[in-house]
């Protein structure tokens, strides 16, 4: 009995081992070029590619692609997004086809500019709050805060630092970003994968949702047609309003490379504005492909707040479509800074 259930082991062990080894693709006779070294390009440059085809096959067509959209051997790279794209290039040679993948990395094709800023008003903040979303609705100020056991949602009148209503969430949580889209306010948490929906008149919880492809919860914000969300790495999601699924995402890119850590968001006439973690500064994002436009430098306001030993960096940045002015604030700030942006 013993015998048979070892020749049996082996036989299925074989079995197997024959069907692992049909699962593999057979390596392509075909190598994809591209016209940079590194495979890294601006997007003002073109792309020229080729096909490496060292056994002289005879190639009946080739079709290229960049995620899903045909481009020819000699492509403008100006409409794509930035960051690491896939090329596919579909090889056909008489009744059969090989598929070879590349990928590139597209970097914005200018220098982010530097912007600076004027103070308009100042007003009181929560020393205590751990500032993760800010955001105007009516005229009037929402916040997310964060930490374990101390994370809340609240309505405040901006002007006075009166709280009009709040919500502690329970201590398992750590709250970060918080947007208001169709009366519903969406905040995040760090790293339960799970969002919370609200009412937001009676702040009465509607609904959960769970994250899809995204690390993490760090900001939200809306264009009025759909949320982006930043997880901590170069990505901004975009949600489908209705199912809060992850159905695209840009990456974060300068002329340089990638920019990581892109936390709390606001979106104002028609650009993202975000926060960098550890970062006193606020970078402007095309929401298209994921430039970064500008950087605007707020590390003088922390010197403006009371100095003390539980304070953070800047976090914290609302439009306010009353007054067509920001409002920045930061991690257990006693100031609510309103701004004017300046270009030079």
């Amino acid at each position: 009995m013993n015998i048979y259930k070892h020749l049996t082991i082996i036989f299925l062990s074989l079995i197997i081992i024959a069907c692992g080894s049909n699962n593999g693709q057979k390596k392509s006779d075909f190598k994809l070029i591209t016209n940079s070294k590194n495979n890294t390009f601006s997007i003002s440059e073109t792309l020229k590619l080729s096909i490496d085809n060292p056994k002289n096959i005879i190639i009946d067509s080739i079709i290229y692609a960049i995620n899903d959209k045909k481009i020819g051997a000699s492509s403008a790279l100006s409409g794509f997004k930035l960051g690491k794209q896939t090329i596919v290039a579909t090889v056909f040679v008489g009744d059969e086809k090989q598929i070879i993948n590349e990928t590139i990395i597209l970097l914005n094709s200018e220098l982010p500019k530097i912007y600076t800023y004027k103070i308009i008003n100042e007003y009181p903040h929560d020393i205590t709050s751990y500032t993760q979303g800010l955001e105007f609705f009516n005229d009037t100020l929402y916040e997310s805060t964060g930490q374990y056991k101390e994370s809340k949602l609240r309505k405040v009148n901006y002007k006075t630092g009166e709280i009009f209503k709040n919500l502690n969430l329970a201590d398992e949580y750590f709250a970060e970003g918080l947007t208001i889209f169709n009366d519903k306010m969406y905040q995040l948490t760090w790293r339960k994968g799970i969002g919370f929906i609200y009412d937001v008149n009676t702040f009465e919880k509607l609904n959960n949702f769970k994250y899809g492809n995204s690390k993490e919860g760090w900001g939200l914000c809306h264009d009025n047609n759909k949320l982006y969300k930043s997880d901590g790495t170069e990505k901004i999601w975009m949600l489908n309003p209705e199912t809060l699924i992850e159905e695209d995402y840009i990456q974060v890119y300068t002329n340089k490379g990638k920019i990581t850590e892109i936390n709390e968001m606001e979106w104002i006439n028609g650009d993202i504005y975000a926060n960098r973690y550890q970062k006193d500064g606020v970078a402007i994002i095309n929401p298209k492909n994921g430039a970064v436009i500008a950087v605007i430098d707020f590390s003088p306001l922390k010197k403006l707040v009371t100095q003390h030993a539980g304070l953070d960096v800047l976090n914290g940045i609302a439009y306010n479509p009353k007054t067509k002015t920001i409002f920045v604030t930061g991690k257990r700030w006693d100031k609510l800074f309103e701004v004017e942006i300046i270009e030079n």
